[in-house]
């Protein structure tokens, strides 16, 4: 079984060892969708939503989930953090998220990337959640990464 990297030759979970990995600067960009009912985009673009300023937390939410993400994906390396942007663009159907995460270390930062963009859209999702019960997560994935040994690659 030693062809999964998370997987030691018994069979059993394990964390990779990355120590003998460069050191290199890498970055990650992940996008997601929130699709949201007509009335509440119209809410969105007014800074009418009854809870306050929905962009505003689920932009501060985004980042500190990409800080957390190591607490949550069990087999992901804690790293340093340099930067993290998180975009939020509000169109008819409803709000794109998009996050981009940077380090310089010897592992990528697609997990932060990722999990940035989700737990944006669930805090989009508890604000907005009153007045869109059906608000709806969707296409959350990697779009972009930089460095490491397979370098650039873009969907």
């Amino acid at each position: 079984m030693t062809e999964f990297s998370h997987l030691d030759d018994k069979g059993a979970a394990r964390m990779v060892d990355v120590s003998a990995k460069e050191i290199t600067a890498r970055t990650a960009t992940a996008t997601g969708f929130v699709r949201l009912s007509a009335a509440c985009v119209g809410l969105l673009r007014d800074g009418a939503v009854p809870k306050g300023d929905a962009l505003s937390v689920a932009r501060i939410a985004g980042i500190m989930g990409a800080k957390r993400t190591p607490d949550l994906i069990p087999m992901c390396h804690p790293i340093a953090l340099h930067s993290v942007k998180v975009e939020l663009e509000i169109v008819d159907e409803g709000v794109s998220v998009r996050a981009t995460t940077r380090t310089a270390d010897r592992t990528g930062v697609e997990m932060e990337a990722l999990t940035s963009v989700t737990v944006a859209a669930l805090a989009l999702i508890d604000m907005v959640k009153a007045v869109d019960p059906r608000a709806t997560i969707t296409d959350v994935r990697v779009v972009e990464k930089t460095g490491g040994k397979t370098g650039h690659w873009e969907a």
